[in-house]
């Protein structure tokens, strides 16, 4: 792997922990904004909201512009307005910066995506894609979990100024490692060695003829496989959101834990998925098929248990660790399947993959802040994400009849 791309994962390591840490964060925010847990819970959807809305909108404006230039701008703007949100006492003010934050922080992802994936051979996407999301599950270890412990000792806000403080290195190693411009095609492959490689080679032809080309990659987005995956994707970070956005809550009022047991926890659930990450680049490249088939029901089984043996605080330590693993090898090994569908839209295919799971993480948070706002308890979240992997095996089982009687209506 080229050393730019590990860099690239320095900058998700201080995005993901913001994105992630507020789950550690909610009760103090709520108790010194004076809001509602729900409505503190917002805070998480209010990012992910952004990040929808950023992340192909600030790809295509981002097009043409050097991938240097435009990650700097993206993460400068991403640490100012952490910097903001650090020094105000507004809970407005808090959801405005969230939302401006996940747009910058939509942004870099997508470019990030385009470079890292434009830098390594055209069969190992999934590798690229493992050491950009191994900087989010590394957030979920240490990021998170100090976030929470900054924010015991000297209030939520310190784990604000922290994450501005870690995107200043961010800024200098991107302005030393990244080159100027990226690569405006994939690297080449022999056309035998890949399926449709002859026209794969062509595309990438005209691509460097013409250019990036945001209506000619839209197109290449409309393939319903394409689709289909994204809404799989976006079920299952939605449960994976769900879940962790209250997973503080989880951990003290349905466990029985202490609150010194929260940044353990968080560090816990980072270890797993940081596991899961590494288990997905291992194997999303070369057999995700096979992955997907036994993490998909295994996610979902897990869901299910935890939300029966949440009560018990050995069950809650081993599935904290379970979960985490599951949930991101399955979510990765998805965004890795969106990468190589959508290899004829390099630019927008990881801006729509980073939209997608953000679909979910909006609207997890907000499924489980209604499950607990209507009086269902703490473990209502945990059942809420259930529901949703067992939705997206619906979704998925629907696409194979819908397909299968295509290939049959085909035939005849």
């Amino acid at each position: 792997m080229p050393f730019a791309i590990y860099i690239l994962g320095l900058a998700v390591f201080a995005q993901g922990t913001s994105e992630f840490m507020l789950s550690g964060l909610i009760p103090d925010i709520a108790a010194d904004l004076n809001v509602s847990i729900p409505s503190a819970g917002a805070l998480t959807s209010a990012f992910a909201v952004g990040m929808i809305v950023g992340a192909p909108s600030a790809a295509i404006l981002s097009l043409r512009w050097p991938r240097r230039t435009a990650l700097l701008v993206f993460l400068i703007v991403f640490m100012l307005v952490h910097v903001l949100g650090a020094v105000t006492t507004s809970f407005g003010v808090l959801l405005a910066t969230r939302v401006a934050g996940a747009l910058a922080n939509a942004g870099f992802l997508a470019v990030a995506i385009a470079t890292a994936t434009g830098m390594v051979a055209a069969d190992a996407k999934g590798r690229a894609t493992s050491v950009l999301l191994g900087g989010v599950t590394v957030a979920c270890v240490v990021g998170v979990p100090a976030g929470a412990l900054l924010g015991q000792m000297w209030g939520w806000r310190a784990a604000f100024w922290a994450v501005a403080l870690v995107c200043v290195p961010a800024v200098v190693a991107i302005l030393r490692s990244v080159p100027a411009a990226g690569p405006s095609v994939e690297p080449s492959v022999e056309p035998s060695t890949q399926p449709g490689g002859a026209a794969q080679a062509g595309a990438r032809g005209e691509r460097a003829a013409t250019g990036p080309s945001a209506r000619r990659e839209l197109r290449a987005l409309r393939d319903p496989r394409l689709i289909v995956t994204l809404l799989l994707g976006a079920l299952v970070n939605g449960a994976t959101f769900c879940v962790f956005t209250y997973l503080a809550l989880l951990v003290t009022e349905v466990g029985g834990f202490g609150d010194g047991w929260v940044p353990v926890m968080l560090a816990l659930f980072g270890l797993g998925s940081f596991t899961g990450v590494t288990v997905a680049g291992r194997m999303s490249d070369a057999r995700p098929v096979r992955l997907l088939l036994v993490g998909g029901p295994a996610l979902l089984a897990g869901w299910l248990l935890f939300a029966v043996a949440a009560g018990n605080p050995v069950a809650m330590v081993v599935l904290v660790f379970v979960q985490g693993t599951l949930s991101f090898a399955v979510g990765s090994t998805l965004i890795t399947r969106v990468l190589y569908a959508a290899a004829e839209a390099p630019s927008l295919g990881g801006a729509f993959a980073t939209a997608a799971l953000n679909v979910g993480a909006a609207a997890g948070p907000l499924l489980g802040g209604v499950a607990i706002g209507a009086g269902l308890g703490y473990r209502s979240p945990l059942w809420a994400a259930a529901l949703l992997v067992a939705l997206a095996f619906v979704v998925a089982g629907l696409a194979r009849a819908v397909r299968a009687g295509r290939t049959l209506t085909t035939a005849s």
